[in-house]
């Protein structure tokens, strides 16, 4: 019995890593957190991705006169934008124009989870971007997964405008984080091999970092984050070329940087925002 278990859990595995990189997605479809508790103003955005999946978006403008640029968040691999425009809305009051957008299959964005489409969308959000704010630079903030993703889409982007780019608490290989969450179990140790091979690093970030447009780069990461372990974000960083700043969050936390530790590091980022401007 225990025999016909083990390989029934191993068939399961196999077919679930054998979904590939979407594993990492998990989307969810409520609204966790209206933006009407906000204090800034916002509108419900609507775009396609190159493939005619619609997908939808947070748009809040500068409350100042004149928006310095338009800063574009790729959040993370849970729940979908309505839990995670709270790390970056309020730029908006400081005067950026800021989008938060849901990749397929998130919130009421068309289509299914994927990861490749995912960077499709990511790439059709800084399109829209340009399209909405005409002329103004962009900056990109990524967060865990959507750090990757970022860096994907914007390779695949091209990154015109692009003013700067933070990361916050991102990886450098989709495969060894996941080859690390099964070192961590032991029950689950022996099946790290499985990971090696069916899991795609065709999006490895630290590849992408390595060609990046040539813009300041900003990474956020905490030695200890318990979901991304602090060296994936330390092999990131080394890859990237400059110009580039890396600071380190205290606590034990994921990407707290903008969230539990706003108070510390929102005016940094403020400041990163503000001086890429003027490069």
């Amino acid at each position: 019995m225990r025999s016909f278990i083990t390989k029934t859990f191993i068939l399961a595995l196999t077919a679930a890593l054998s979904g590939c990189t979407n594993i990492f997605l998990q989307p969810g479809r409520a609204l966790y957190v209206n933006p009407d508790n906000v204090v800034v103003k916002w509108e419900k955005v609507r775009f396609k991705s190159a493939d005619g999946t619609a997908l939808s978006g947070l748009w809040f403008p500068s409350a100042k006169l004149a928006a310095k640029g338009v800063v574009i968040q790729f959040h993370g691999n849970g729940q979908n934008m309505t839990s995670h425009f709270l790390y970056v809305y309020w730029l908006a009051l400081e005067g950026w124009d800021v989008l938060a957008f849901d990749y397929r299959g998130y919130g009421d964005s068309g289509g299914r989870k994927s990861l490749s489409g995912a960077v499709a969308d990511g790439a059709a959000a800084l399109s829209f971007a340009r399209t909405k704010a005409p002329g103004l630079p962009l900056a990109v903030i990524g967060q865990s997964l959507g750090g990757v993703i970022a860096l994907a889409a914007l390779d695949r982007d091209g990154g015109e405008g692009l003013s700067a780019l933070v990361l916050d608490s991102a990886f450098a290989s989709l495969r060894r984080v996941a080859r690390g969450k099964l070192a961590g179990s032991w029950p689950m140790w022996p099946l790290q091999p499985l990971a090696w091979l069916l899991i795609s690093d065709r999006f490895a970030a630290e590849r992408l970092a390595a060609r990046r447009k040539p813009v300041p780069l900003l990474m956020l990461h905490g030695p200890g984050d318990p979901v991304v372990p602090f060296p994936e974000g330390r092999r990131l960083y080394a890859a990237a070329p400059e110009p580039k700043t890396f600071w380190e969050v205290p606590g034990k936390g994921h990407i707290e940087a903008l969230g539990a530790q706003g108070a510390e590091f929102r005016p940094r980022v403020l400041r990163f925002l503000d001086d890429s401007l003027k490069n």
